[in-house]
């Protein structure tokens, strides 16, 4: 058994407990979970935690002097509660328009519904519970994080969540999903949550398909689950989905009509391909033909990384019996592909630098500690160019105010398309990394059953290839 599938076995909500009645468990979990926390905090080295804890509040503080001078509009914020109070009211959803930039809705209706409890306390106060939510989810998707990887030790990893949370807001990615109010923080910490429990769990997929009735595009997962032969989760995850429609359309019939009739195809209601905000492949090719509809190259191209990126997903997964951490692997791949060939992928969709850091960070600590012998730099250099890509802020650099984007010089193209750039880098790294895995165990470099999986659905080892 595995490191991380040890961890799955015991994770922090423990086994589930059929003689607990599911209500009880439920309720109790907000206890349960503190409980685990202090645990953790507890059991951390002192002086290591008091130092990242004191790191992550200079840097918070810095946050907030950064964000003051900046200006922070939180606008996604205010058309979330628009949309909860025309839920509330009974008003048209998707006639509204607000802000100065007459933003629209563009979530499912039933996205709306949850956004109602927005409208019951005023925006100044809204601005910082929604902050100090999105911190405490960044705090969430640093321990899934961890979790997924396997790494580093449990007693390190407050540490590792403490320094994330307060040195992760200059990520750009997260940076724009605070100042603009956005959900991704807790749409990921759903998927990922999701992606690490165990595969017996009876509900495993529920939350999946939960993200993709609030934003569509996480439904991309439910298609991982199936293609790494999790069918029940995968199904699981659609009926959840499907759950999600069937609500809205009972409580906004029109506006369900609407969305999945209309609305869902209108692009422009979402917003301009072409500009750098865009980072998807879409927004890469229609930068580098200057134009506003990228059309069949761009489509070519998503359906092209589409396959490519699930495709070294699932070999990453079957190939967990020869690679450690090859399961991060996986998930990774499949968390980088989804946002290439979204049509949009806004830079804030981009907070899937989290995991994909923690597990580049993983494989550079393994590198390092290796005997001086053999000791390569590779993994470390790939970590540090990874950080710098989504420290960077590249896309804000190059001239793109108006109508510039459309008219980008080719020295121009690279970091206006950095994100893009730097998930493809990934998916060719995932892939070569599993290549050389197998290589070095002198397992088979092609296709093979997926891993099986006994009562407790952990992996079984399988028998020896003749």
């Amino acid at each position: 058994m595995t490191t991380v599938q040890a961890e799955r076995a015991t994770s922090s909500g423990g086994p589930e407990q059929p003689d607990v009645p599911a209500w009880q468990r439920t309720l109790t979990a907000p206890l349960r979970l503190l409980t685990a926390v202090a645990a953790a905090l507890r059991a951390a080295p002192r002086r290591p935690l008091a130092v990242a804890g004191a790191l992550a509040l200079v840097s918070l503080l810095g946050y907030a002097v950064v964000r003051h001078l900046a200006g922070t509009s939180m606008v996604d914020m205010i058309v979330y509660r628009a949309e909860g109070a025309a839920v509330a009211h009974g008003t048209d959803l998707y006639a509204l328009r607000v802000t100065e930039w007459n933003l629209p809705a563009t979530y499912p209706p039933f996205a709306a519904m949850l956004f109602v409890p927005t409208t019951w306390v005023g925006i100044p106060f809204l601005r910082i519970a929604v902050t100090l939510g999105n911190l405490l989810l960044l705090a969430t998707l640093a321990h899934l994080s961890f979790k997924l990887v396997g790494w580093p030790r449990r007693e390190l990893r407050p540490i590792g969540v403490v320094l994330i949370t307060g040195l992760g807001v200059w990520l750009e990615p997260v940076f724009t999903t605070l100042r603009y109010g956005q959900i991704n923080l807790a749409l990921a910490c759903l998927i990922l949550w999701d992606l690490t429990r165990p595969d017996h769990a009876r509900s495993k997929g529920l939350a999946i398909g939960l993200a993709a009735g609030i934003k569509i595009t996480p439904g991309l997962f439910a298609v991982y689950l199936l293609i790494t032969g999790r069918i029940r989760a995968a199904m699981v995850a659609g009926a959840a989905f499907a759950g999600t429609v069937l609500i809205g359309g009972l409580v906004l019939p029109d506006a369900t009509r609407g969305f999945w009739t209309q609305y869902l195809f209108d692009s422009t209601r979402v917003g301009k391909t072409v500009i750098v905000d865009n980072q998807s492949l879409s927004g890469t090719v229609a930068r580098l033909l200057h134009t506003e509809n990228p059309g069949l190259p761009a489509t070519a191209l998503a359906a092209l990384v589409a396959v490519g990126g699930l495709a070294v997903a699932v070999w990453a997964h079957r190939s967990a019996r020869w690679s450690p951490r090859a399961d991060a692997w996986s998930v990774c791949a499949a968390l980088v592909t989804a946002v290439l060939i979204s049509p949009i992928s806004w830079t804030h969709h981009w907070v899937w630098c989290v995991p994909v850091l923690v597990l580049l960070a993983a494989e550079a600590a393994h590198e390092r500690s290796r005997p001086a012998a053999v000791r390569r730099l590779r993994w470390r250099i790939v970590f540090g160019l990874t950080l710098l890509g989504f420290l960077s802020f590249a896309m804000w650099i190059v001239p793109h105010k108006g109508d510039l984007d459309l008219h980008l010089s080719l020295l121009s193209q690279a970091p206006a398309s950095v994100y893009p750039l730097l998930g493809l880098c990934f998916l060719a790294v995932a892939a070569l990394r599993v290549h050389s895995r197998r290589r070095a165990a002198g397992a088979p470099l092609v296709r093979l059953p997926a891993p099986r999986t006994g009562p407790d659905g952990l992996t079984q080892k399988a028998p020896a290839a003749h």
